[in-house]
């Protein structure tokens, strides 16, 4: 097990030398995008998506403010910002905003690893322009995108991708944050484990419910403990909470679906709720759906029931689905198929699958300081 460059040094080993790993996330992108080409939503609450029974896509930092959040109810937002305005989303727009954002960073690495339309990982190892460090690459990228796009983008630096991901959330918006080898355990010691990649809000109340709130709680525990609780998960969250990702900056990312689920606090029997439930699911998968540059030809409706028998049902198109009027109503077709239904259902899940890039293409399955 290779050791991050700090530990190396603290043991007497002989490290490797570090990466130069950037990630790249855009402020609040598809409100952005939609206020700086409407002046008149500039400084006011917005959201993309929503409308009648519809959910949030995205949410300018003004609206949430008032607590509004992607995959939020349009009707839940509304009611915690009357002044919110709702904009229908522009795909196109926002795609061709990210192939501007994707040239910019080709100019400096070809190592390139898009996780969405709006963010990335760059491995900056190499200093094509000799500005002598990555924290001065990832300014200039930054100063870049706002000149080219009027666009804010955030930045986080360090030595692997787990910690670089931490990083660039820590000045939003339009903040930049450089942690180093040997600052990274101690950084990440400070945060909630809810702030860590990989680790969602249900293995947070998990962790939280045996008393790991923190970075330094997981940290007080062993391997043996971890994988014990928590099987070969437990060897990843000892493994990040000490700053440990070897994982490389893959400029090919293999992807076979996009899809979104949700785990009820109560069964649903009736139709109302779980058409309710399922438009929430369906505009937080085509939220993910969206931020991907691919487009799919089945959608897949996953329902698991009360006695967590778990069931899907598909539907294929001729072309891919291209609107989240076709998914979402593809899935109330294959849930219509279904009612009445024997039990209660305790989880709802939609997802694109049979993918193919946007042009048609069947994809591919998915010495500098810091």
């Amino acid at each position: 097990m290779t050791l991050p460059p700090s530990q190396g040094r603290e043991r007497g080993v002989n490290a490797p030398p570090a990466r130069k790993i950037i990630h790249i996330d855009m402020d609040a992108f598809f409100a952005s995008v939609e206020q700086r080409d409407d002046p008149s939503l500039r400084g006011k609450p917005v959201a993309v998506g929503g409308g009648h029974r519809g959910v949030v896509a995205a949410a300018s930092y003004e609206a949430r403010v008032f607590g509004v959040r992607s995959a939020m109810p349009s009707v839940t937002a509304k009611r915690r910002c009357p002044d919110l305005m709702f904009v229908k989303p522009r795909f196109e727009a926002y795609r061709e905003v990210s192939h501007q954002i994707r040239a910019i960073f080709a100019d400096y690495t070809d190592a390139i690893e898009p996780l969405s339309l709006d963010e990335a990982y760059l491995d900056v190892s190499e200093d094509r322009h000799n500005l002598g460090s990555a924290k001065a690459i990832a300014e200039a990228i930054r100063a870049r995108i706002k000149a080219e796009t009027r666009l804010t983008a955030s930045a986080g630096v360090s030595y692997c991708k787990f910690v670089a991901k931490l990083a660039s959330d820590q000045n939003k918006p339009d903040g930049l944050c450089v942690i180093r080898p040997e600052q990274a355990q101690r950084y990440i010691a400070s945060l909630p484990v809810g702030r860590f990649h990989g680790i969602g809000p249900k293995t947070a109340e998990r962790l939280e419910k045996l008393g790991i709130h923190t970075g330094a709680d997981l940290q007080s525990l062993t391997l043996e403990e971890l994988t014990g609780r928590f099987g070969s998960s437990g060897e990843w969250y000892w493994r990040i909470c000490r700053g440990i990702d070897e994982r490389p900056v893959r400029s090919s990312r293999i992807a076979k679906s996009v899809s979104a689920e949700r785990t009820f606090n109560e069964d649903y029997r009736t139709p109302e709720d779980l058409h309710r439930e399922l438009d929430r699911v369906a505009g937080l998968a085509w939220e993910r759906i969206a931020r991907s540059q691919a487009a799919g030809r089945t959608v897949t409706l996953k329902v698991k029931f009360s006695d967590f028998r778990l069931i899907s049902r598909a539907h294929s198109f001729v072309d891919p689905v291209g609107d989240p009027t076709t998914f979402t109503a593809a899935g109330h077709h294959l849930l219509d198929a279904l009612l009445p239904v024997p039990l209660g259902v305790r989880l709802l899940g939609l997802g694109l699958s049979n993918l193919v890039e946007r042009n048609g293409a069947q994809p591919k399955q998915l010495g500098l300081a810091i």
